[in-house]
């Protein structure tokens, strides 16, 4: 081998070059600040089968700039969801403080899977862990958590404890034939059956528990379905309640949860199902717990108040969870991915635990630092606790309660103004959090009393086509003739949790995640509802 070349060819790609580098990112910076200015959408189309057949790998060494020039035409083409007009969905821009926090991260690159791998970058997640469990459970004792790579395997890792917990030693032996089940409510996230078919337990034993108006899980219908189950001899291994549903904001009442689990258990003699919340979405309403209503320091209007009111009530049941589902990605508007699975008892990592024999890779494993003994992934990336920290100690407990009280200060401001308008139904009127889903109807229909009919099955086949019809071929009139540079990007869901008399029900949705979205932006969409 030429040792010129090649040690050329190392000081380009693994000695740091400030000046090169702080140089190409530059012009990535540039470029996100000029599609700033732009409105909200796709800028180029995209062609799939132009990339699978063009997957080049450029064959002689380049540089820096040849990296830059192979990703840039995605870059550029990849909107940053930094304009105030998109209400899509739960997804929003990152905050800058955490793109320290997962640059920090990335020229270091940990593997969060030991010590040996991490050195302080396991300390942190540690750190990060800790201070999240004190903001869900409330100062617990003796917390414990890792980050994961999303929402659905932070709820697979509270659905196998589960499992360990009711059906000990599954994990050597699997599922041996016996009745098992788990309980969510019907406006649960589908991730739900994901982990159950992975588990190997099986969709058709996942139960579904239909929701009230709020969107909250039965409790009465909960206990039935118990009931049923433990006198049928099943085992229940879980029960996930939700904290936060994706389309609108539906909470479960986690501590009504807590207390049925525990009298059912006890009743039938057999251990208490892992009470797990997916809290991914709604989590942050607990920056609001310590908020002190009466001396209102943000200076919160009376309407503000009530809801943060509301909101501090939910966070309180939180507190009786076994273990929780937390995406930073979302409402803590960190980078991907930040999401984190937390348990308020450290001392149930036994259900997870492997021996050191079972893991010879990491000989040196310590069960008292070192995760890769109790987690799923064996990588694991520590952007996670890196822009949690960052976002924590930059944003601050004050400026998250801001922010987190802006999204809810004009979700419910825009509930306030549909409900004025007489051909629109707001769907989640009773919920706390970012997300409003409404109908539309032509105008001239009376849509409160339209859906007061529906839930009374008042309405024939043909009136519920018919009007389900309208609620979609307006929302596409709204798409087609929107001005990119003045409305809303808004979208639509076909079931938005609440299910009267078994009915899949369609919404039209916003969701306010982005924290330049302002009243200017609601009265555009009123007046855009009044066009159509």
């Amino acid at each position: 081998m030429d040792r010129v070349r090649y040690a050329a060819f190392v000081r380009t790609f693994f000695e740091c070059d400030p000046k090169a580098i702080t140089g190409i990112f530059q012009e990535f910076l540039d470029a996100l600040r000029a599609q700033e200015s732009l409105p909200p959408g796709n800028y180029y189309s995209q062609n799939y089968d132009t990339a699978q057949a063009n997957p080049e790998i450029h064959v002689l060494p380049g540089n820096l700039k040849d990296a830059r020039d192979a990703v840039f035409p995605y870059f550029w083409g990849t909107d940053g969801w930094s304009s105030p007009l998109h209400l899509e969905n739960v997804r929003g821009p990152a905050n800058y403080a955490s793109l320290i926090g997962t640059m920090a991260c990335l020229l270091k690159n940990p593997n969060l899977c030991t010590d040996s791998y991490s050195q302080r970058s396991n300390e942190l997640e540690v750190k990060a862990v800790t201070a999240l469990a004190n903001l869900i459970f409330y100062h617990t004792d003796e917390p414990w958590g890792v980050f994961t790579i999303g929402g659905t395997i932070s709820n697979l890792y509270g659905a196998k404890l589960g499992l360990e917990k009711v059906l000990p030693g599954a994990m050597q032996r699997g599922l041996t034939g016996e009745g098992i089940a788990g309980i969510v409510s019907e406006a649960s996230h589908y991730s739900n059956q994901t982990l159950a078919g992975w588990l190997g337990m099986g969709t058709q034993n996942l139960y579904s528990i239909p929701t009230d108006r709020t969107l909250a899980m039965r409790l009465d219908l909960l206990a039935l379905k118990l009931d049923e189950l433990y006198t049928a001899g099943t085992k229940v291994l879980f029960v996930v309640a939700t904290f936060g549903t994706t389309d609108g904001a539906g909470i479960d009442d986690v501590a009504g949860i807590r207390r049925i689990i525990d009298e059912k258990a006890a009743h039938y003699g057999v251990t208490t199902p892992q009470l797990h919340v997916d809290a991914a979405v709604g989590w942050a309403l607990c920056f609001l717990s310590d908020y002190d209503l009466e001396k209102n320091p943000l200076e919160f209007t009376s309407d503000l108040l009530a809801v943060v009111r509301q909101a501090q009530t939910h966070a309180f049941g939180l507190r009786v969870a076994d273990s929780v589902t937390l995406d930073f990605h979302k409402m803590g508007r960190g980078h991907y991915p930040s999401s984190a699975f937390l348990m308020s008892h450290r001392a149930d990592l036994k259900y997870l635990a492997r021996d050191v024999a079972d893991t010879p890779y990491f000989s040196d494993a310590d069960m008292r630092r070192d995760p890769a003994l109790v987690t799923l992934e064996c990588s694991r990336p520590a952007l996670g606790p890196y822009a949690v920290m960052a976002s924590l100690n930059g944003i601050g407990l004050t400026g998250f309660q801001m922010l987190t009280a802006r999204s809810l200060e004009l979700a419910h401001g825009l509930k306030q103004r549909l409900a004025k308008l007489e051909y629109c139904k707001v769907l989640n009127a009773e919920t706390c959090g970012p997300s409003v889903c409404w109908w539309v109807l032509p105008k001239g229909r009376h849509a409160a009393q339209i859906f007061e009919k529906l839930e009374n099955g008042e309405l024939s086949p043909e009136e519920i086509q018919r009007y389900f019809g309208e609620v979609k071929r307006l929302f596409g009139k709204r798409n087609y003739s929107l001005d990119p540079a003045i409305d809303a990007r808004l979208s639509f869901t076909t079931n938005f949790g609440y299910r009267p008399l078994g009915m899949e029900i369609p919404a039209w949705k916003a969701v306010f995640f982005n924290p330049k979205t302002d009243e200017a932006v609601l009265d555009q969409l009123v007046e855009s509802l009044e066009l159509l």
